[in-house]
């Protein structure tokens, strides 16, 4: 499967360098680039691609906007949103993860490793950059007010779905869980698409958000 990137970002250079690394590889077509959140949403209407890079500041309109916006559009067949920042605690990123964010990359990760993500977050089977994902996400819970039925969209959960989707909020990847459960890596895909379309979310970042809020998961805890 080739997976079509939108790359939006305002500077040039950084524009030009990653649609110059990911047009290396066979697999990922860039089908556009723009210079602003307003240009990006524009973009992805038009030509609809599987997978948006984001910075998250930009004029005209900034990338928390321009996801939200692009989403809204959508609906449930947008393209999945990873934001690009430069510091792996952007005070922005809280904002991207509450406008439906996919997740994060670090704009000076190496090109092996962005080929990795795009093409991980694309299939959507695990989180991207967890030591950096999982604190924001993990801060983000701590931060966001809850609502007194956080624990309803749970209730919708069989027990093994249930455990399933609390490993996958501690990090663990589909093959760890897999491991872990001594189950095959087909059948935790499996369990985590159920869990996915119980809870009405489009991808593992927004499901482990409902894991946090609902209590399922502790900050600072691990398995």
């Amino acid at each position: 499967m080739t997976v079509r990137i939108l790359v939006a970002d305002d500077q040039d250079v950084v524009r030009a360098g990653f649609v110059a690394l990911l047009s290396t590889q066979p697999d990922l077509t860039v089908v556009g680039s723009a210079q602003d959140g307003a240009e990006a949403v524009r973009i992805c209407r038009e030509l609809r691609p599987d997978l948006v890079l984001m910075d998250v500041r930009m004029p005209v309109m900034n990338g928390i906007e321009a996801t939200r916006n692009i989403l809204a559009a959508a609906g449930g067949n947008g393209p999945r949103i990873v934001m690009l920042t430069t510091f792996d605690l952007d005070e922005y990123v809280y904002g991207a993860l509450d406008a439906g964010a996919s997740g994060f990359l670090l704009k000076d990760m190496g090109a092996e490793s962005l080929f990795e993500a795009v093409r991980v977050v694309a299939a959507g089977d695990a989180l991207l950059a967890p030591s950096v994902t999982r604190r924001l996400i993990s801060e983000f819970t701590r931060l966001r007010p809850l609502a007194n039925d956080t624990a309803a969209p749970l209730a919708l959960l069989t027990q093994r779905e249930t455990e399933i989707l609390r490993l996958v909020a501690e990090g663990l990847s589909n093959a760890e869980v897999a491991d872990l459960l001594v189950v095959g890596a087909e059948t935790v895909k499996t369990h985590v698409s159920r869990i996915l379309y119980k809870l009405g979310v489009r991808d593992r970042v927004q499901a482990v958000i409902v894991a946090y809020e609902s209590g399922l998961v502790v900050r600072g805890t691990r398995h």
